[in-house]
């Protein structure tokens, strides 16, 4: 699934909330379901400054991935665990999938998230989920 060059916006969370993303915390990501109604769960990204693009990582066996195939529009939420009060929303599309078959962005996002990496059992079917942002909200 691909994004028209038109509908490739470069919104960039502001500057005061950057943090949040640099910091290996979890999102909370939220995709729709076939009846409409949203799923959220937590998940570790990987924010690509330069690319202006979140990463995450996932397996086609799922019902997220199941769910981003009829509907790739997203949203994730990221929580400042020293002030609760303080968080940025994510609005966007995934605008790309793209196969993992070795696990080397999970790989990647173990080191990030627990300071080291272990055999990726479901590499096999593992994806990497690219993120667009289409909008940013952030408070405290």
């Amino acid at each position: 699934m691909e994004l028209k060059d038109a509908d490739k916006t470069a919104v960039r969370p502001p500057d005061s909330h950057l943090d949040l993303l640099e910091r290996p915390l979890f999102a909370h990501f939220a995709t729709l379901a076939g009846d409409g109604s949203p799923r959220v769960n937590p998940m570790w990204f990987l924010w690509d400054n330069q690319a202006g693009v979140f990463k995450l990582t996932h397996t086609s066996q799922r019902h997220n991935y199941r769910f981003l195939q009829r509907s790739p529009r997203v949203a994730l939420s990221v929580t400042d665990p020293d002030d609760q009060y303080r968080y940025i929303q994510v609005r966007g599309e995934i605008e790309h999938v793209e196969p993992d078959p070795a696990g080397a962005f999970y790989n990647t996002l173990q080191q990030r998230y627990r300071g080291r990496t272990s055999e990726v059992r479901d590499r096999d079917v593992r994806v990497v989920l690219t993120l667009r942002p289409t909008a940013f909200k952030v408070r405290g």
